[in-house]
């Protein structure tokens, strides 16, 4: 994204005067952010990597059906009853992750928007899978703000469940004891896994690379 900013005669031109133009400068803040995101998105991968051993199918980055989003993470269960779509984020460290008013913030900053996108994902996960008797769980990683209390349930619009807000610590431990999933049926959960792969493919950024 940086370097397409600055192709062109012009904008080389420009660069070498000292000059940042505002669609550099776009470019530029945008792939700062992607940037954060990606801390947390890799921070994510290595805390749930050690569930493979325990039963658990780990997908990363996965195209949205009917969307530009991505997917950072998507965990099958051992027993093959849950589906779990996991949403990294990267938040302020100096300040705290609580319920205001029955919506999430990150100090100050209301976060509900991220709250209801990863509630998105999961309707749209569970209908793109179809899968009757599994169960699509929204879960939020919160990586640098600390969460009030160590975790929070809110709740989203268009979803009948609750959005799991968690940190780092009380990832893998949530995930390992939920119900039914020591419970292992290879069998079905390779059944729901190769229903991922069909339905839900790797992401591949845009021409434009958006994401």
């Amino acid at each position: 994204m940086r370097a397409n900013a600055r192709r062109g005669v012009w904008q080389r031109l420009l660069a070498a005067l000292g000059v940042r133009t505002g669609r550099v400068r776009r470019a530029d803040a945008v792939a700062a952010r992607w940037e954060h995101g990606a801390v947390g998105e890799a921070a994510t991968a290595r805390l749930v990597a050690p569930l493979v051993s325990q039963g658990w199918a780990i997908r990363h980055d996965l195209r949205m059906p009917g969307s530009r989003a991505n997917l950072d993470h998507l965990l099958v269960s051992p027993c093959g009853t849950a589906v779990v779509v996991v949403d990294s984020k990267h938040w302020h460290r100096g300040r705290a992750t609580a319920m205001v008013g029955g919506r999430v913030c990150c100090g100050g900053d209301d976060r509900q928007d991220q709250v209801d996108a990863v509630a998105r994902y999961a309707a749209r996960v569970n209908r793109a899978l179809n899968l009757p008797g599994v169960v699509v769980w929204p879960l939020l990683v919160v990586h640098g703000s600390p969460i009030a209390g160590g975790r929070l349930e809110a709740s989203a619009p268009d979803w009948g469940g609750v959005v799991h807000i968690l940190g780092p610590a009380r990832l893998v431990p949530t995930l390992a004891a939920a119900p039914n999933a020591k419970d292992h049926d290879p069998a079905r959960a390779a059944a729901v896994v190769a229903r991922v792969d069909r339905v839900l493919l790797p992401y591949v950024p845009g021409p434009r690379g958006v994401r």
